[in-house]
């Protein structure tokens, strides 16, 4: 289904057809990886940052994976027949995400943004779901205004953190590989930190073989779906969340993403020696809970 929306020409440009959403299909992976590329890296040098995506691989192989999967809905904004911005929606939970939103530099300021956003909107409220989120990046104050033009609250902030491996190990804390077995434990924990299972996402790493879970006192009180800014962690206690970090094997950037509400957490990755590479927010439409216990989201939340 194509959506057509007139959007009028910024002055001194001259006037095109109709900008035109559609879904995505796999042909148009590499364009899009293009376009992720080169708009996250604009953005970022523009505020004295480095890239997200350290390459143009980077960012068109997960935006392949994003198009090829089942349960991610992806369109694509096109003029005259050329594709100007893309935007996903993850739709494996009940709580719909929505990312990367993308758009050519070279089409700024003429709604594309504000037309994959739409779409998104639209879809979620299609499938009925009660929540939408995002992961914002702090100094992009457009992208701010705009999804808050949209309806989302800002409801807390992260900090991107990258560094060198720990080598570490907690006494009285197992890590190991998880298994289709430690689903319902972990699907649970989830449950009550979050009020709402990530079950697809957990049974697509444990098939993978990213996901761990950490075990105290003979139970599951931890999982991760792998350590990274794609991935997300659940657990009990910070204890539980260092010895899941500790056991990864590395943090390149944008490294994952730590809750600055949590302080102690916080401040634990700075005193081993982990960086902030940037600040992320997270914004929501519909229902939210305040998680109750820890937690490192996954760039959808």
């Amino acid at each position: 289904m194509a959506i057509l929306v007139r959007v009028p020409p910024r002055l001194g440009r001259q006037e095109s057809g109709a900008l035109r959403v559609r879904e995505a299909v796999h042909a148009d992976w590499r364009e899009c990886g293009r376009i992720c590329y080169e708009a996250f890296a604009t953005v970022a040098r523009g505020h004295g940052f480095p890239p997200d995506f350290p390459s143009f691989e980077a960012a068109a192989l997960p935006i392949r994976g994003l198009i090829d999967h089942r349960r991610i809905y992806g369109v694509v904004a096109e003029r005259d027949g050329r594709i100007q911005g893309s935007s996903f929606l993850d739709e494996r939970s009940i709580i719909s995400a929505i990312g990367p939103v993308s758009v050519d530099p070279t089409c700024q300021d003429e709604g594309v943004g504000r037309a994959l956003m739409n779409a998104m909107i639209a879809r979620a409220a299609e499938r009925r779901a009660p929540g939408v989120r995002l992961i914002q990046v702090a100094y992009h104050n457009r992208s701010l205004c705009l999804y808050a033009k949209l309806g989302f609250d800002v409801r807390a902030t992260f900090a991107a953190m990258h560094g060198e491996p720990f080598g570490l190990a907690l006494p009285g804390y197992a890590v190991r590989t998880a298994t289709s077995d430690d689903a319902p434990a972990c699907n649970a924990l989830c449950v009550r930190v979050h009020g709402f299972e990530r079950a697809e996402e957990l049974d697509e790493a444990i098939a993978a073989g990213t996901a761990r879970v950490v075990e105290r006192l003979g139970r599951i009180t931890g999982y991760t779906t792998a350590i990274s800014y794609f991935s997300h962690s659940v657990a009990e206690t910070n204890d539980d969340l260092f010895a899941l970090i500790c056991a990864a094997g590395g943090f390149g950037t944008p490294g994952f993403l730590v809750p600055l509400g949590n302080a102690q957490l916080f401040r634990w990755c700075l005193a081993h020696r982990l960086r902030v590479f940037f600040l992320t927010n997270l914004m929501t439409t519909g229902i939210y809970q305040e998680p109750r216990g820890a937690y490192l989201p996954s760039v959808g939340y």
